[in-house]
């Protein structure tokens, strides 16, 4: 089991479809905002990143460091939006590829810094951040005890940890487990408890924690409604097998949230 199989993150380039449709040539100037409408991968694109922006209040004065960057979404808006210096690194080299490439055609050279790592291993070079920040990518990393613990590390003193991330609500058969292995490269999902109780351990005093799961189950189950509704002219756009790919990711992740088994968290920490 890859990554890979996570079809969300597969024919990443089918943003360029919708650029095209646009009336946007692949080598033509984009600007943020045009940009976020395709580019945030997480739940309610960049209003999630709006209130991130709020309960740590970046600005120009702060360096970030986001875990899991995908195609550079989040890290371009908060560079673009509060000037602060973001470090986007991200596991995948196609998605970390084509981030940098955008990021380019917005003007935006040399922040976001985009970096192509595993967060477990990556050499920071003594580089210390006033936040660390991540959205539905920390239940990808297998080692959740390093994870956490490189994180406090890699803060400065009183800095935040902020994360949209899954978690478990209700324990999964052998079936769901696997299909969750599968499709959303579930790695690890712990409980309500388990998350809060972990994060502590770590060395950090949680400020914030809410709740998410109705929210993010009314927002899923939604976007598979509106994406059968324009199955034709996604087909149109990015072809039969990019579209039928997705159905499949939309389709499990829509199932495990209407099970009331699958749940979201949004989590915010300071370094103690």
């Amino acid at each position: 089991m890859t990554i890979k199989s996570m079809r969300l993150y597969t024919n990443v380039e089918r943003i360029y479809n919708e650029l095209k449709e646009l009336g946007l040539a692949q080598s033509e100037s984009l600007d943020v905002d045009t940009l976020s409408r395709f580019d945030q991968l997480h739940y309610h694109g960049t209003d999630a990143l709006d209130i991130a922006i709020k309960v740590l209040a970046l600005d120009s004065s702060h360096e970030v460091l986001e875990i899991g960057s995908g195609i550079g979404g989040p890290a371009r808006y908060l560079a673009n939006k509060t000037g602060a210096l973001i470090k986007a690194l991200e596991l995948q080299p196609d998605q970390n590829k084509l981030a940098q490439e955008l990021s380019e055609r917005c003007g935006l050279v040399g922040n976001p810094q985009h970096v192509c790592g595993d967060f477990l291993d990556y050499d920071f070079s003594a580089r210390y951040y006033d936040a660390i920040v991540s959205w539905l990518a920390l239940y990808h990393i297998s080692d959740r005890e390093r994870m956490l613990k490189r994180c406090h590390q890699l803060l400065k003193p009183g800095g935040q940890f902020y994360t949209e991330d899954l978690y478990m609500r209700k324990a999964f058969n052998q079936d769901e487990q696997q299909n969750l292995a599968e499709e959303l490269y579930a790695v690890t999902l712990p409980d309500w408890d388990d998350y809060q109780s972990q994060i502590e351990a770590s060395g950090f005093e949680i400020i914030e924690c809410q709740e998410l799961s109705d929210d993010w189950g009314t927002f899923t189950h939604q976007r598979l409604k509106d994406y059968n509704n324009d199955r034709d002219r996604h087909v149109r756009v990015h072809g039969e097998a990019t579209v039928e790919g997705l159905k499949i990711f939309y389709s499990s992740v829509d199932r495990h949230f209407q099970s009331g088994k699958l749940g979201g968290i949004r989590l915010c920490a300071k370094k103690r």
